[in-house]
């Protein structure tokens, strides 16, 4: 479903959206990125990332303490 999977498990606010900031500049508008993190704080970080770009948080979801956010590239 994925076009690129973004595995940020472990590490901790900032680096969780810069990473998927990267990730995300390498699609192509209309791509699907998933990221998975562990940081507690992304759920409200990235929200508010997602808020602030064209990108569309398709999907996010809380699974035994990792956080899955699937955003479509605006």
């Amino acid at each position: 479903m994925a076009n690129l999977i973004v595995d940020a498990k472990g590490l901790s606010c900032p680096m969780p959206i810069v990473k998927a900031k990267k990730a995300i500049d390498s699609l192509q508008s209309g791509e699907i990125m998933e990221l998975q993190t562990t940081d507690k704080g992304s759920m409200k970080d990235f929200q508010a990332w997602v808020n602030q770009t064209n990108h569309e948080l398709i999907d996010s979801k809380e699974d035994n303490g990792v956080f899955t956010f699937v955003v479509k590239k605006g």
